[in-house]
């Protein structure tokens, strides 16, 4: 594994679900409700072993044949902040299941992966640059055939 984390942020936020055994009349009976509280970590890695590079030493030239694509991981993660139900009216284990996996997508479409794409693309930039400048302290010159990169490599 050649991967690079190149950005790593932390969400967090508070989701409720409520529910009622019943309505009569327009009124919620034997109600429950669950506060969960819902993290997540997400990373932005590229896989160096997919960066393709060319050295050409007799024209001091490192040349940039194919940079790979942004992988974006989200780990999510709930826990039950309050709960409130009934004897009668219990949250039953398939519920509970399925209102977590309910909050870890909801949390995981909440980030905004296309932001999150950029700023991982501005720090490999930035990246790249603090790695280049040994090729360029040995007059190098760096050339990118893909014509991604800003023109200050």
């Amino acid at each position: 594994m050649n991967k690079m984390i190149v950005l790593e942020q932390n969400f967090s936020s508070f989701q409720t679900h409520k529910s009622s055994a019943f309505e009569l009349g327009g009124m919620e009976f034997l109600s429950k409700e669950m506060v969960l509280y819902t993290t997540a970590k997400a990373q932005v890695t590229y896989d160096l072993k997919k960066l393709k590079m060319e050295v050409d030493s007799t024209n001091k030239k490192l040349i940039i044949k194919e940079i790979p694509e942004a992988e974006i991981k989200i780990y999510p993660d709930v826990k039950i902040h309050f709960m409130d139900d009934y004897a009668v009216n219990r949250f039953s284990k398939a519920d509970l299941n399925n209102i977590m996996e309910s909050a870890k997508k909801n949390m995981t479409n909440s980030i905004n992966q296309t932001k999150l794409k950029e700023e991982g693309r501005q720090q490999l930039i930035s990246n790249l640059q603090d790695i280049f400048v040994l090729a360029k302290s040995l007059n190098y010159t760096i050339e990118d055939e893909t014509k991604t990169l800003p023109s200050v490599l």
